[in-house]
């Protein structure tokens, strides 16, 4: 049985109050809060184990060493990926979409090579992209979304022409919460030979995510939305594409051997990892992660996927709201305007008056913004913390709002 009064009590922030009310966290697909086994991990690394990684023999670099590395292993769990060593550690998405740009497509772009890239993604899946553009001439193909805000995968496979060297692709849209059928994109794109980059920053907080089984040759997470510290992430990469790509950083770590005349590197994926790493950050992920699979993604999701019902329906009665994006399969991520002058930022202001912490603006996916002809949306996202009840008072503040703004 999942028992959201139990999960919720483990995470000590949802027991305070926000401008006299109880915080209603509705910001999750910015960034998650944190469980106490997060906060207590990171705690006792500072102050009882802390030592820099892979440098030392003394008995605080060993620990810190063997629990950072562990992580790795752990990640490759969280993802299915097999063999731990096609994880490479990083920040988060942004550094891991930027390492593939760097490392993978800029020695193998020229004029005219093609990237395909659907209109919902975030700009950390767009911008490394126009670094090519800017730098190698590459060609950006988009894929529109439905009227309803999915996104056919057809439509991406069909935007496969003979000079695409890259599909990119969101598995779960941050603003429309969109569940993208990345499975089926990566078939139908590996039967034209060409390579696929799942950005998973949102899909693997909503969902078990097993690489092997999508067949994709990137997937990139981050740890601050799965309920991990920020500056935590990792990437997942094939083997074969690891073969291929050259160092991004240069340092420690990334390397094996440096003389005055040479340099000989290190084997992946430490070959991608330069210089002193997020040590506690990487543990603090690590023992996140442990945490959700310890709940079940499978569990997650199934509450997550209530949530989203629920809030379905509660929105129905809301006939001065518009909801952006109804496609079927969804996760739990809503963005919305009013039938009013009303700007998303006042919404979320008036939202914030009630205790409700919701998004409010653009959620760096601004080709998205101009396909959906909006400024900007408010945005409520939930969690595996996130109840009923909070739908009940998000619709309250909502019904407020529109009551100030009419």
């Amino acid at each position: 049985m999942y028992d959201v009064e139990k999960i919720r009590s483990e995470f000590p922030i949802l027991s305070r109050q926000v401008n006299g009310k109880p915080l209603t966290y509705l910001d999750n697909g910015a960034s998650a809060q944190k469980p106490a086994v997060v906060i207590d991990a990171i705690t006792r690394v500072y102050s009882e184990e802390y030592a820099n990684v892979h440098r030392g023999l003394h008995y605080l670099s060993n620990l810190a060493t063997e629990k950072y590395e562990s992580v790795r292993g752990v990640i490759g769990r969280f993802l299915n990926a097999g063999d731990e060593d096609t994880i490479v550690l990083n920040s988060g998405t942004t550094e891991g979409i930027n390492l593939v740009a760097y490392s993978w497509a800029m020695p193998r772009f020229e004029p005219g090579d093609e990237i395909v890239l659907s209109v919902m993604e975030h700009h950390a899946n767009i911008v490394p992209w126009h670094f090519l553009r800017e730098r190698q001439g590459a060609v950006l193909k988009w894929v529109e979304t439905a009227p309803d805000g999915s996104l056919d995968p057809q439509a991406v496979i069909d935007a496969i022409g003979p000079k695409t060297k890259l599909v990119a692709v969101t598995q779960c849209s941050n603003v429309l919460g969109t569940i993208v059928d990345v499975k089926a994109i990566t078939r139908g794109a590996h039967a034209k030979g060409v390579p696929v980059l799942v950005d998973g920053s949102q899909g693997a907080v909503h969902m078990p995510v097993d690489v092997q089984d999508i067949g994709c040759d990137f997937y990139a997470i981050t740890g601050h939305k799965l309920y991990g510290p920020s500056g935590s992430g990792a990437i997942y990469i094939k083997p074969e594409r690891m073969a291929e790509m050259r160092p991004f950083i240069g340092g420690g770590d990334m390397i094996k051997e440096v003389t005055r005349d040479t340099v000989i590197y290190n084997d992946p994926p430490m070959k991608f990892e330069a210089g002193t790493p997020g040590i506690v950050q990487t543990i603090g992920l690590g023992v996140a992660l442990e945490y959700m699979m310890d709940i079940g993604m499978e569990n997650i999701a199934a509450h997550e996927r209530s949530l989203c019902q629920y809030a379905m329906e509660r929105f129905k009665g809301l006939n001065w709201l518009n909801i952006q994006g109804h496609a079927p399969d969804r996760a739990a991520i809503f963005s919305f305007t009013m039938n009013s002058a009303a700007h998303a930022h006042d919404i979320s202001t008036i939202l914030d008056k009630k205790g409700v912490a919701v998004r409010a603006g653009q959620h760096c996916a601004a080709p998205l913004m101009d396909h959906l002809g909006v400024a900007a949306t408010c945005r409520a996202s939930f969690g595996l913390y996130n109840t009923k009840e909070e739908v009940d008072t998000l619709i309250d503040a909502l019904e407020l709002a529109h009551e100030l703004f009419a």
